[in-house]
């Protein structure tokens, strides 16, 4: 099949331009911290729905797109998220995790108690389409499946989180396992997959984080 193209829109930087760029967006996304102490005070939408589209425009396999973004602002859809949130992790606290995983999230202090889910303003549900409902031209009905869909959601995921650390809010990447109540509770069809879960907002006064460190550059890199 013929495809069409359009001129690309790059505009290529002076070498000094790109590194005082990039290292201001290090020194902004390194400030960025996973927020348990949410305040209750709301978000503008809009400024959200910025952060969404940013998202979006995410690359995926044959530009499928495979992603859809539920914002959550009612108050009794959010207690319902944390019942059945609190639900899973009480399981997993207790029974699914082996005892090393628990060691590694004891220096974190998280346990199965989400009362976050509840407080912070909204909360952001991902989901990965696996494949989308397709008419062939009898008039049945197909499956037209996603590629490198768990690919292309997990970079939407990231260029998300940057978005709104960049737009001066706080977020927190929430993954209860087993998520299939997250399709259930907000209505989401079969080819809807459950992804991430992130509470939005500004951090409560005198709210805190574990004190951690990350991997230093030569860590995590190496020049071949």
């Amino acid at each position: 099949m013929p495809y069409s193209c359009v001129p690309l829109d790059f505009h290529r930087l002076p070498a000094e331009e790109s590194r005082t760029r990039v290292r201001a967006f290090r020194d902004l996304i390194r400030r960025r911290r996973s927020l348990r102490d949410f305040a209750p005070d709301p978000v503008p939408l809009d400024v959200v729905d910025l952060a969404i589209e940013a998202a979006a425009s995410a690359p995926s396999g044959a530009n499928r797109q495979p992603w859809r973004f539920v914002v959550v602002q009612d108050p009794q859809t959010k207690r319902l998220i944390r019942e059945a949130a609190e639900a899973e992790e009480r399981e997993f606290y207790r029974r699914r995790a082996t005892p090393e995983w628990l060691a590694d999230l004891a220096p974190i202090g998280t346990d199965w108690h989400k009362p976050f889910l509840e407080i912070a303003p909204l909360l952001i549900v991902l989901f990965a389409v696996d494949w989308e409902p397709e008419q062939r031209p009898d008039g049945t009905q197909t499956r037209h499946k996603g590629y490198y869909v768990q690919e292309s959601v997990g970079i939407a995921a990231g260029i998300l989180l940057a978005a709104l650390h960049t737009a001066g809010l706080a977020t927190l990447t929430h993954t209860p396992s087993p998520m299939a109540f997250l399709g259930r509770i907000l209505g989401r069809p079969r080819n809807e997959r459950p992804f991430l879960l992130i509470p939005v907002g500004y951090p409560a006064p005198e709210a805190k984080v574990p004190d951690i460190e990350k991997k230093t550059l030569d860590e995590v890199r190496e020049v071949r």
